[in-house]
């Protein structure tokens, strides 16, 4: 119960002291005359203006309000190594038993998990958000019960926002040892099939640490590529040759020990964007027709794709009697197309090309050969792939896919997919491939052929093969039985989905890893690792995952369209994922590329102690040999005194209260203040009267 005296004036201030003045002047004049009962006359005129201030006695009833202590809970992954959790869990809950035995205090338990972003340990982000609603001065203090790995100390008290003692309970052993590998520098980018080049250190932290060379594996996408040896503390390189376009995870890992605290850090990633330099496509016309200009302005069109076009305008046989010199036509320079450079082409287009003496034998068996060894080739047949002159008839019958009848139907009929056409990544979701029939225009005219190998993905007239795929040796070739394909450019009935399909057909024979009838992908999204399995064939089985700490699970796959299987699986752990299914792997990383929670991984309690001491609070280790922890118990202190002792740990207590009511008693109010100026009065006449 607190008591106060306030005012309550019958007037405004200005009323007041306008009335004081004179009141204040005859005061002075009496007191200076030194009349007779100048003294009584000046406290009766004082009695008078205090009781126009009419002043009134408060009396408040308030209550004590509690110190609310923080017990802030490291729950970031760190705190996962070893015995950590243990230690934690007993911890925080001696500490609230503790706590509950002084009814002054309110604790808060923060649960303070990793950041977003860079998976930072923010456990003073979280003890400011925890105590948001709570004034400074009813904060007692804050407890962290932590491994002392922590990214966001505050520089002084300022930032900290309150003025009271911070105490962190370290979990982990004084004598750890542990070795990690950090990648330095890394491309963002890098052109396929040419090497690139990383930078990285391996680091020996704790008791044992040595310069002894450990051994580093390295491996991209999932496969071994390299091993050097490389001495703790001092930067090494390691070239690379990116083997795809697209995403490439470059995984490096230095050899464990059995000391060290966790294998986790022996591991570090680097992903790395592959960039083809231009596709070199070579298109040979083997004359003039309607799409002709199809396929040139389709591949023009594409900016990653350079095109080398060639059309047969005047064969050997054509004699006109025409000087040569007088023609305009330029040789067709097969020499050095088919033997010098044939290797720097990715794709080879024969579109309605027939053999007439335009090409030797021989440079067909070199084209062969070159789609064994890892070419493409795709044939646009029309109706001289029938004929005897066609190129079924040359060394490069033994990689096409299907070989000539000799009969060239002329009916009507409207392309189809096959069922397997369905789930191929060429045809798979082609505009308007969902109706039945699909809503395309006709085409006229199909060639013939006898037993087909590889995959036919459309079919024609009669379910007959229209577009068949297959791989030869290391290669892929293509082969489209009919010619009419300028009709959907061309907006023939509608038209059909010729960009699509044909842009697809071209980057699936160049071997472009999103087009991959077999393929398994994993990516993070959220906090969630999602699997998509690409197959042709039917259900591919559960996936096998195998979490950054090793532990491994089977996730199902379940079919989400035709072609592709898909399965999820919470992701309560950052870092590289993979993922097996048959003979396929892939990775995938949950959160930032090698995440701060991991770089150092040893106890500490060095990064606490400046804020500790700046506080008056304290560090300490839970256990500073093997066996159980030690928690100091909890006292009370007042104002700024030390809260820090061998065995205990101090929270403040608040003199903070909460008003509950307030009585007015106005001392002049009813006979009191009457009593008062009567007296007043009669004092001043008594004085006279004498």
């Amino acid at each position: 119960m607190n008591w106060s005296i306030d005012f309550s004036p019958f007037f405004s201030w200005t009323v007041i002291a306008i009335l004081a003045v004179p009141a204040l002047i005859l005061a002075v004049a009496l007191l200076a005359a030194r009349m007779r009962g100048a003294v009584i006359r000046t406290l009766a005129l004082a009695a008078l203006l205090l009781a126009l201030l009419n002043p009134v006695v408060l009396r408040e009833e308030r209550d004590p309000l509690k110190s609310v202590v923080a017990l802030v809970v490291d729950r970031s992954q760190s705190q996962t190594i070893g015995e950590r959790t243990a230690q934690t869990d007993e911890a925080a809950d001696a500490l609230r038993r503790s706590l509950a035995a002084f009814p002054q205090f309110e604790v808060r338990t923060i649960d303070a998990r990793s950041g977003e972003g860079d998976a930072t340990t923010a456990l003073f982000g979280a003890l400011r958000d925890g105590l948001r609603d709570v004034s400074p001065a009813r904060v007692g203090g804050a407890i962290m019960v932590t491994d002392g790995q922590v990214h966001d100390i505050p520089s002084d008290l300022q930032h900290l926002g309150f003025d009271a003692p911070v105490h962190a309970l370290v979990t982990g052993r004084p004598n750890e040892f542990d070795r990690r590998l950090e990648i330095l520098t890394s491309p963002r980018f890098g052109l396929v099939d040419q090497p690139q080049t990383l930078t990285y250190r391996v680091v020996e932290e704790g008791e044992g640490a040595s310069r002894n060379p450990v051994e580093v594996q390295i491996f991209l996408n999932g496969d071994l590529v390299a091993r050097q040896n490389a001495v703790p503390g001092a930067e090494a390189q390691v070239q690379i040759t990116l083997p795809r376009a697209g995403k490439n995870i470059v995984e490096m890992s230095a050899a464990r020990t059995p000391d060290e605290i966790t294998p986790v850090n022996n591991r570090s990633i680097a992903v790395i964007d592959g960039i083809r330099e231009n596709l070199r496509v070579l298109l040979v016309s083997g004359e003039p027709h309607a799409g002709e200009r199809t396929w040139r302005n389709l591949l023009k069109s594409d900016a990653a794709v350079d095109l080398v076009h060639f059309t047969i305008l005047r064969p050997p046989e054509k004699q006109d009697g025409t000087p040569i010199n007088e023609l305009s036509l330029i040789a067709f320079p097969t020499r050095e197309l088919f033997v010098e450079k044939i290797e720097d082409f990715d794709l080879i287009i024969f579109d309605r090309y027939q053999r007439r003496g335009v090409l030797p034998t021989l440079y067909y068996d070199y084209i062969a050969q070159y789609v064994q060894n890892g070419g493409a080739m795709l044939i646009a047949s029309g109706p001289e792939y029938a004929g005897p002159d066609s190129v079924a008839n040359s060394p490069l019958s033994s990689i096409l896919p299907a070989l000539p009848t000799g009969q060239v139907d002329e009916r009507a009929f409207r392309p189809i997919l096959s069922p397997i056409g369905r789930k191929h990544p060429v045809t798979r979701d082609l505009p308007g491939a969902g109706a039945t029939p699909p809503g395309w225009s006709p085409w006229f005219r199909s060639i013939d052929v006898g037993e087909t190998k590889g995959e036919t993905v459309m079919t024609g007239p009669d379910g007959k093969p229209l577009l068949v795929l297959d791989r030869a040796g290391e290669g892929r070739v293509a082969l489209l039985l009919s010619d009419q394909g300028w009709l959907w450019s061309r907006g023939f009935e509608g038209g059909g989905p010729h960009v699509p399909l044909f842009r697809r057909l071209a980057h699936w024979l160049m071997k472009e890893p999103e087009l991959e009838e077999e393929a398994l992908d994993a990516e993070g999204r959220g906090q969630e690792l999602v699997i998509t399995r690409h197959t042709i064939g039917d259900d591919p089985g559960p996936a096998t995952v195998v979490t950054p700490t090793g532990a491994a699970s089977q996730v199902t796959l379940a079919e989400v369209e035709d072609g592709e299987w898909q399965g999820r699986l919470p992701a309560t752990e950052l870092g590289l994922y993979q993922v097996a299914n048959g003979d396929l792997r892939a990775l995938a990383n949950i959160g930032p590329v090698n995440p701060r929670e991991y770089r150092e991984a040893i106890s500490t309690t060095d990064k606490l102690q400046p804020i500790a001491d700046a506080s008056r609070g304290s560090t300490r280790r839970l256990a500073e040999a093997e066996g159980g922890i030690t928690v100091p118990r909890i006292v009370p202190v007042s104002g700024r005194a030390d809260a820090d002792g061998r065995d205990w740990i101090g929270m403040r207590t608040t003199q903070e209260s909460v008003l509950r009511g307030v009585d007015r008693t106005p001392l002049f109010a009813g006979f009191l203040g009457l009593a008062v100026l009567l007296l007043a009065v009669s004092a001043t006449w008594y004085r006279e009267g004498r």
